[in-house]
């Protein structure tokens, strides 16, 4: 029973999970062992072995420098600073930025704890002078760590001559106005533009 409990309990820690959701998981993992769970542990094994974090973005990839950098096709002088790499999987999955990213690894945060040495952002300045870019874009969340940790770097990027531009925030595609909250209602009419 010690094995079962240290299952659930490792479940239990994922993100979304709690010990309820944690001991269904583990339930159905050991009901389905040959489908579900042996294919699950070669998964997690081999990407254990397998992915590493990418040197110059710090995205998640098989090698490093990852395909993303070395890709001879993205514009190399625009940069997209998100704060962790499933921002950069969103952004993908979206095809509409065709530069380069740099992963932050997370946001400034005063009650977490997080500062600026805990993130990547001399790295981000060190690849400015050195990949000569020209554009940094915001892809940080609209929340009060996002707008701080923007605004921190670039108070301390101010003096390159770079172009600052940040996603729009607003009104969703498909979104109502009656669903949304006075502060993003607020936003979007400060945003908004010409038709």
């Amino acid at each position: 029973m010690i094995s079962l409990d240290a299952l659930i309990q490792k479940l239990s820690k994922l993100p979304g999970l709690g010990p309820r959701s944690g001991r269904r998981m583990a339930l159905y993992l050991l009901k389905k062992k040959e489908d579900q769970m042996k294919p699950l542990i070669a998964a997690l094994q081999q990407a254990f072995d397998d992915v590493r974090t990418c040197q110059t973005c710090f995205n998640l990839d098989t090698h490093s420098p990852c395909t993303i950098c070395t890709d001879h096709k993205r514009q190399p002088h625009t940069l997209c600073v998100v704060a962790d790499v499933a921002d950069l999987w969103a952004m993908e999955r979206a095809h509409a930025f065709l530069g380069k990213y740099h992963v932050l690894g997370g946001l400034l945060s005063a009650v977490d704890g997080t500062t600026p040495d805990k993130l990547t952002i001399s790295k981000l300045q060190e690849r400015i002078q050195t990949d000569n870019i020209k554009e940094i874009v915001f892809a940080l969340s609209a929340t009060i760590d996002g707008q701080t940790t923007l605004h921190y770097i670039m108070t301390q990027l101010k003096d390159r001559g770079l172009v600052f531009t940040s996603l729009a925030h607003g009104v969703p595609l498909g979104g109502e106005l009656d669903y949304l909250d006075d502060g993003t209602l607020s936003l979007a009419y400060k945003a908004r533009q010409a038709v």
